[in-house]
């Protein structure tokens, strides 16, 4: 029987001809001879290693290969909201390693604290409790804890298609087959529902004007069959995008309280300014009871991540929720607080806000132009253009997705491919309108080209 396509979801395939053909035509001995070795001693995976390419150096908004090739990075893993290399951020890495290197456990120190008071100065609504530890993954799982240790329940609501790291854990709220796929039993009592969508509804919204939020009543079903659901967890805005109606979270936000389970937003790549709030729940008007955050938050330099939780929910002081090595790393804090310290000073929520709005408009009319745009989103600087072979059926044009990205690096724009299809589009925040129009033009050039 013939195998049914896989959706490729998180990114883009490691072992795809097209990639091979790029590398064949872009590298030259040197960098072979590095991805060779690389190959050699890390274990393979996809979206990984065998790897794309090799840096040599970072700033700004671009990456540097070895071959002194530079790339807009309109990827950056999420972690870039100040830039590469940001000198604030630097300056106080280095400044902290000549204070106080390391904290073990059982001791504070002033970065973490003052870096867990500023989150919550920041935080909306009552989320005043911190913890952190080095990934969003391990923060993830605290969450899951914390709301077993608060609830005494263990069952979990969660989406299809979504991302919450790599873990078992992770995995198994997740809804991404390129994770859970051949892995074995996961963890019991996660319930899946389908994501809203607007795009790809399978209620097919769209087809009844839009959207008419029967995802969320269908959270509020499983809710009450359930009876005895711990939390619903789900990406306050999916990172392909996909951006729930305005009132999606309010209704979700309602059904939670109805029932007894706490909400969940995951916002690791999308908090610290990149919707042009500087929470994506914001942009919804609600406050989740436990809301985690990473990638951004070390700067791009330093490995970190926040669960922020309400003050109610501080009722695990007789067990581990994270028990991290680095869970107060004074390094990473320092370069937290550095890294909020630019966001504000530099008014990068705001211009996150005002260049997304410009170059959505931009996308836009892009799409007039180009059949293979099926649809634009964005809110803030996280953009996506969906590709598609016809814009009636919607069908996914993973071919010319992944043709565009690698036409795009020859010229110089480095972006992600998500779900085949979904050109994903994350500069830093710090980017201008000048490198924004470039950055579109080479976009505007590369569908031309795979179109004709």
């Amino acid at each position: 029987m013939k195998e049914a396509p896989r959706t490729q979801s998180e990114g883009d395939v490691n072992i795809s001809p097209q990639r091979s053909a790029w590398q064949a035509a872009a590298l030259d001995d040197r960098t072979r001879a590095l991805l060779e070795e690389d190959a050699r001693v890390f274990l393979h995976q996809s979206l990984s290693t065998p790897c794309l390419n090799a840096l040599e150096h970072c700033d700004g908004i671009y990456l540097e290969d070895l071959q002194g090739r530079r790339y807009m990075d309109f990827h950056g893993n999420s972690v870039h909201q100040v830039g590469f290399a940001n000198p604030a951020v630097i300056a106080a890495v280095k400044a902290q390693l000549d204070e106080l290197s390391f904290s073990p456990r059982r001791y504070t120190n002033q970065p973490a604290v003052a870096l867990a008071r500023k989150l919550a100065e920041i935080a909306p609504g009552d989320l005043s409790k911190v913890l952190f530890c080095p990934s969003g993954t391990g923060a993830i799982g605290i969450a899951l804890k914390l709301a077993r240790v608060v609830t005494g329940r263990h069952k979990v609501v969660s989406m299809w298609d979504a991302f919450h790291g790599a873990s078992l854990d992770a995995i198994s709220v997740g809804g991404e087959e390129l994770f859970r796929r051949g892995i074995g039993p996961l963890l019991p009592g996660t319930e899946h529902v389908p994501p809203p969508d607007p795009y790809r509804c399978v209620w097919d919204c769209h087809t009844r004007g839009g959207c008419d939020l029967k995802c969320a009543r269908y959270i509020e079903y499983v809710l009450e069959k359930e009876g005895d659901v711990a939390a619903v967890i789900a990406e306050t805005v999916r990172s392909t995008p996909v951006i729930p109606a305005p009132d999606f979270w309010r209704e979700v936000r309602r059904a939670c309280d109805r029932y007894g389970a706490l909400l969940i937003l995951d916002e690791i790549p999308t908090a610290l300014g990149r919707t042009g709030a500087m929470f994506a729940c914001e942009h919804y008007g609600v406050v989740p009871d436990v809301l985690v955050l990473g990638k951004g938050l070390g700067g791009g330099v330093f490995p970190l991540a926040a669960v922020l939780a309400r003050e109610e929910l501080d009722v695990a002081a007789d067990r581990a929720l994270g028990h991290y090595t680095h869970e107060k790393s004074p390094v990473g804090c320092a370069a937290g607080l550095a890294t909020i310290r630019y966001i504000e000073e530099h008014g990068l929520v705001a211009h996150a806000r005002d260049l997304g709005r410009y170059a959505l408009q931009r996308l836009t009319a892009m799409q007039e132009r180009h059949p293979l745009i099926g649809d634009v989103r964005g809110l803030g600087l996280m953009l996506g253009v969906e590709l598609v072979t016809d814009r009636a059926t919607r069908a996914r044009a993973t071919a010319a997705a992944e043709a565009v990205m690698y036409g795009a690096l020859t010229k110089g724009l480095s972006f992600k491919v998500t779900m085949g299809n979904i050109l994903t589009l994350t500069p830093p925040l710090i980017i201008t309108r000048k490198e924004m129009d470039q950055a579109l033009a080479i976009l505007d050039e590369c569908l031309t080209e795979v179109e004709t």
